[in-house]
């Protein structure tokens, strides 16, 4: 007989693997620490391998963690639509603003997904800057916004924080003084937050490379240019950095346009967000 992944067990793995912390987990799904690490650990005998480095600070993926991590996300938004999908059909068009921080998966795959489920609805994913995103607001263009909730005119119906982690290629030397590192351009609303906690830590530091896009900040990494602050469902393989100063969470908001209320796409649209986030 094949080996079954319980989703229970993958959600507990997915919501530690985005905290960076087992309390941060544990608080966000309702459990003891006890409990959660149970989890875990059972979830670790069926893969055969350790899934997290656990230490004071935190806990960061190991190589097997790396590997499972996309498959879980995916397993469990899947679970989640083809549960609606026995529901009522959903049709229309729904408009999905996201930071681009948020537009590389399990997002933007769990909205492929969602697509191929519901064939009779169509997705608009919308990533950009806080003008960007106002501007797609401001025209209809978007019909929920998850986002920094005070680029937009209407209140966050929900919002969450999310740690930000170290990420940097493995030649990069965290000794070194001042540290290199690579920022997003701005308007970025950590950006600050991240120089003021090395500053705070005694850190001297110096911007060895910038970018407005994610794709040029991961780049720069690879290339090992310095270090960068990330979400973690962001760091890949081989990047994850331990031993520089623990970051600070970011909040983001959820924003729903006026009027869309009791909308059977829009509805669905959210409540796959909120499972995934």
């Amino acid at each position: 007989m094949g080996l079954d992944l319980e989703t229970s067990l993958l959600r507990a793995f997915v919501t530690c693997a985005r905290s960076g912390s087992i309390s941060r987990a544990a608080a966000a799904l309702g459990h003891s620490q006890p409990a959660l690490s149970q989890q875990l650990r059972k979830l670790e005998r069926s893969i055969g391998d350790p899934l997290l480095h656990r230490s004071a600070a935190g806990v960061s993926l190991t190589r097997a963690g790396e590997t499972l991590l996309p498959y879980a996300e995916r397993i469990l938004a899947l679970s989640a639509q083809a549960v609606a999908a026995t529901g009522q059909t959903v049709v229309g068009h729904c408009g999905v603003g996201l930071i681009e921080d948020l537009t590389a998966a399990p997002l933007a795959q769990a909205l492929a997904d969602f697509a191929h489920i519901h064939p009779q609805a169509t997705l608009e994913l919308v990533s950009g800057h806080g003008p960007a995103m106002r501007r797609a607001f401001a025209s209809n263009r978007i019909h929920l916004a998850l986002c920094d909730p005070s680029h937009l005119p209407e209140p966050p119906r929900w919002t969450v924080r999310l740690p930000l982690v170290w990420a940097a290629g493995p030649e990069v030397d965290l000794g070194l003084d001042p540290l290199p590192l690579v920022l997003f351009s701005q308007p970025c609303r950590w950006r600050m937050p991240v120089l003021d906690t090395l500053k705070d830590s005694g850190y001297a530091w110096r911007i060895a490379f910038e970018s407005t896009s994610l794709a040029g900040v991961q780049s720069a990494v690879r290339a090992g240019l310095g270090v960068a602050a990330v979400l973690p469902a962001q760091v890949e393989p081989g990047t994850a950095v331990r031993g520089l100063p623990e970051l600070p969470d970011v909040e983001l908001g959820l924003v729903r346009r006026p009027g869309t209320e009791g909308d059977p796409l829009v509805d669905a649209v959210e409540e796959l967000l909120k499972s995934l986030i």
